[in-house]
């Protein structure tokens, strides 16, 4: 009996560690994806601008008449 307590005891404590290592791969994962979501946003802002710039820049460019 007591050494089913001991090894129940060493599993929960294992179990705790893993829970709590879990939590911090979790966070770090969160930043991360908060990061990257963000760096995507200004990614997108400026493939945005540059696409209108270069449609204002092909909308200036007179056409040749064939």
């Amino acid at each position: 009996m007591e050494a089913e307590l001991k090894s129940l005891e060493q599993k929960l404590n294992r179990f705790v560690e893993l829970c709590h290592r879990m939590r911090v791969a979790n966070e770090q994962l969160r930043q991360q994806l908060a990061s990257t979501t963000n760096e995507n946003k200004q990614l997108a802002a400026r493939i945005s601008t540059a696409t209108s710039r270069l449609e204002n820049l092909l909308n200036h460019i007179p056409e040749e008449d064939a």
